[in-house]
């Protein structure tokens, strides 16, 4: 008996590609290619370290733009 995961290549979603994912959910589209590749080929735990580093980074950049408009109107 032959193990069919083992004949077929699959090939691993690399870091470019799992933020560019990410930066699509961001915005709420993406590829319906690109979204068959990512629950078939990636692994969750990347996509979530990945999301949560990239939504703390969104979350200081907001920070950091109020607190400039802050200082500019006081």
């Amino acid at each position: 008996m032959t193990n069919r995961k083992s004949n077929v290549k699959q090939e691993a979603v690399n870091l470019i590609e799992v933020i560019q994912s990410i930066l699509w959910a961001l915005l709420g589209v993406q590829k319906s290619k690109n979204h068959k590749r990512d629950f078939t080929k990636g692994k969750a735990s990347h996509y979530i370290i990945v999301g949560v580093i990239m939504t703390i980074v969104f979350v200081m950049v907001l920070l950091g733009a109020v607190q400039l408009a802050l200082q500019y109107l006081t």
